[in-house]
């Protein structure tokens, strides 16, 4: 696997590295690492609606930036001492891709004597705390998928705490009370300066393969990155229906269904949460239901043949159905 380099330090806001990633797997075909820091900056999912999950006045007051990524998952906070890792691979399962990755995280901090293990879904623990939660994101065209996450070296608790407002559900669901609660950092556990722990992980994950970015390529990532930076796109509505109808599902998520009629038929479904995308959900399961007669008969007559596991990880058809009538 090798490193991706910049060639400078210029401080840059979080859609630079999103589009970074984007562009690594859409040119390059090898595995990729790398890391980079932010400003203080909550980070929400591709399906999560912002209003639900981020106390939009707590972040304007303490210039808190806000975005939003192409993967589905949670919302995650970031700040200087807070380290992202991103990890392009060619695609396989999202299980395959994720239990690799996470592994070799775990074993990254176990290197350092930390009592560090993988979960079954996408975090990294140390003893029965997260110290590193990611994401998925797939793009099928090249078969090519990104892995992207935190390593809490060490980080503001308060603004996580006052940020991030999930839901009651949420948090029953991992038996804990408030974010900070289920969190821990690498300093808490290790006396190791953040420039050491990044050598560290650097060569636990890359050995010493490293490929740099040219100037050209960082005015190309530049571009992609100006998609990401719209207000229409960081705080895009994915709700406004008539019928709302939520559930929190093992192994999947918690899952938001806006559900639009006409009389007795569906106009629109829209479906937000934190939730792992595998496929485009609107095109592959969605748009399927438009039109269609609002009665579990006729939505199970549109979804035939769909594997909804395919598109959404792990999530049963009659699971889907069910959340929506």
């Amino acid at each position: 696997m090798f490193y991706a380099a910049l060639p400078d330090d210029t401080p840059r806001r979080l859609p630079f590295f999103l589009a970074m990633e984007e562009w690594l797997a859409r040119n390059r075909p090898d595995d990729l690492f790398f890391m980079w820091q932010v400003d203080p900056t909550v980070i929400c999912g591709r399906n999560q609606i912002i209003d639900l999950e981020v106390d939009i006045d707590y972040c304007r007051r303490n210039s808190i930036d806000v975005c939003r990524r192409k993967s589905g998952g949670g919302c995650v906070f970031a700040d200087r001492n807070n380290i992202m890792f991103s990890y392009i691979t060619t695609a396989r399962s999202v299980e395959t891709t994720f239990a690799g990755y996470t592994a070799a995280v775990a074993e990254m901090l176990r290197g350092l004597g930390l009592d560090a293990s993988a979960t079954s879904r996408n975090d990294v623990l140390i003893g029965d705390r997260k110290v590193s939660g990611n994401a998925f994101y797939h793009i099928p065209e090249l078969n090519r998928c990104i892995v992207h996450g935190t390593m809490l070296y060490d980080t503001d608790f308060t603004h996580i705490t006052h940020a991030i407002t999930p839901s009651r559900a949420k948090l029953e669901s991992k038996g804990v009370k408030s974010v900070a609660s289920r969190i821990t950092t690498v300093k808490e556990h290790l006396p190791i300066s953040l420039d050491d722990f990044k050598a560290h992980a650097r060569k636990s994950m890359c050995g010493g393969k490293v490929i740099t970015l040219t100037a050209q390529h960082i005015a190309e990532i530049s571009e992609m990155e100006a998609e990401l930076e719209t207000p229409e796109w960081i705080y895009r509505k994915t709700s406004g229906a008539a019928t709302v109808r939520t559930a929190r599902i093992e192994g999947v998520g918690e899952l938001r269904a806006d559900i639009s009629l006409d009389a007795n038929t569906i106009r629109q479904v829209n479906l937000s949460g934190d939730f792992f995308m595998l496929a485009d959900i609107d095109s592959a399961l969605l748009d399927r239901l438009k039109g269609t007669e609002y009665s579990r008969e006729a939505i199970e007559k549109a979804l035939a043949g769909i594997k909804t596991e395919e598109i959404i990880s792990s999530l049963s058809q009659q699971q889907l159905i069910n959340l929506i009538i």
